[in-house]
């Protein structure tokens, strides 16, 4: 279960990662982000944006053209 979701359905790069990066520095440790993106570049993204800040990527899936990520935060 998310503790926030963070609709970027039809943002393109870099404006997914940067909405998650902003949402993500007023949530605390531990919680649970979800993202919901359309751009198909976010999947490589959210992982490397995970790997460099330490947050934990959880999962992904994708629903048609939506892909959703839950990102742990460190």
């Amino acid at each position: 279960m998310a503790d926030q979701t963070l609709d970027a359905k039809g943002l393109n790069c870099p404006l997914p990662i940067l909405k998650t990066k902003k949402m993500i520095k007023g949530m605390s440790s531990g919680q649970v982000l979800e993202v919901l993106a359309t751009d198909p570049g976010s999947v490589a993204d959210m992982a490397a944006f995970c790997n460099q800040t330490g947050n934990q990527l959880m999962g992904q899936s994708n629903e048609g053209d939506v892909y959703k990520f839950e990102i742990k935060v460190s």
